[in-house]
């Protein structure tokens, strides 16, 4: 029996060493059969056209975005510190440095790319605007902390909360301080808010998320967030990015698919796709 123990304590620990040392590497984008470079970029969701344009612009350069889509937020800067994939492009900094804070990932942002402005979408069968919302109504806003954060400031923006101003942009449920409207708020993971609102008059939605659901901003949204950065000083920090491990900001690949998407025909891919529902920061 002692023998059974040890063999497996043996083997168990092989296997650590096998997934520490599978952890460290990070050798980099791959090259494919035909020269090009092909680079592991992590996604959230099913609005990516922005990345097939990418590809046709870097297509002479013979580097090619492989895409690679997790179901969650937390997975893709595990994955990118990790070693999995080469790059990432779901996050703001704010998300972001929370991850770098809270997990010590060794991960930069190393250009900027889009904002997502945060939404509040109406279950059609109970209300119709913001002034509808009552005490007891549901209203569903993301589980993490920035966005969660950050979908409370949208709905003190709105009118039916009150939150600690000390709290800055990223205040939690136990930060408000008053409620205008006696609503329960409800915290899920972001992939999954549009599903809730059957059971919600509400919910928090970001646009890219939205967009998956099949929601408009310009037309479902009964309140959306102001990214105009001198009326709302927290946009810097909202701005999506492209990140990298802190060893690779300065490759010179990486830094070319960050050249490709921040130009007029990526905006055009943007605007033309998603209606609205992303702004690009190298056009404001």
């Amino acid at each position: 029996m002692k023998k059974n123990i040890y063999a497996l304590i043996g083997l168990t620990a092989a296997a650590l060493a096998l997934t520490a040392c599978g952890a460290k590497e990070a050798e980099g984008p791959a090259t494919d059969d035909s020269g090009n470079t092909i680079v592991k970029v992590g996604v959230v969701g099913s609005y990516n056209d922005m990345w097939d344009t990418v590809n046709e612009l870097l297509a002479p350069e013979k580097i090619q975005v492989e895409l690679v889509n997790f179901s969650d937020y937390a997975a893709p800067n595990r994955a990118l510190n990790d070693g999995e994939i080469d790059l990432n492009a779901f996050q703001h900094k704010a998300f972001l440095a929370n991850d770098v804070e809270q997990k010590g990932y060794e991960i930069v942002a190393i250009g900027d790319t889009i904002i997502a402005p945060l939404s509040i979408y109406n279950n059609k069968d109970k209300i119709q605007s913001i002034e509808d919302i009552k005490d007891g109504d549901i209203i569903a806003i993301p589980s993490d902390l920035t966005n969660g954060g950050r979908a409370l400031k949208l709905l003190e923006a709105a009118g039916l909360i009150v939150c600690d101003p000390a709290k800055g942009f990223i205040p939690t449920k136990a930060d408000i301080t008053q409620y205008n409207v006696q609503i329960e708020i409800k915290e899920a993971e972001s992939a999954t808010l549009a599903n809730l609102l059957p059971d919600c008059a509400a919910a928090v939605i970001n646009g890219g998320n939205a967009f998956t659901a099949g929601l408009n901003p310009n037309e479902d949204a009964i309140f959306t967030e102001n990214v105009d950065p001198e009326e709302n000083e927290a946009v810097a920090d909202l701005v999506n990015i492209i990140a990298a491990r802190t060893e690779d900001k300065d490759n010179e690949v990486y830094q070319k698919i960050v050249e490709a998407y921040r130009t007029d025909e990526v905006a055009q891919t943007i605007q033309e796709a998603y209606d609205g529902a992303f702004i690009c920061t190298w056009e404001q």
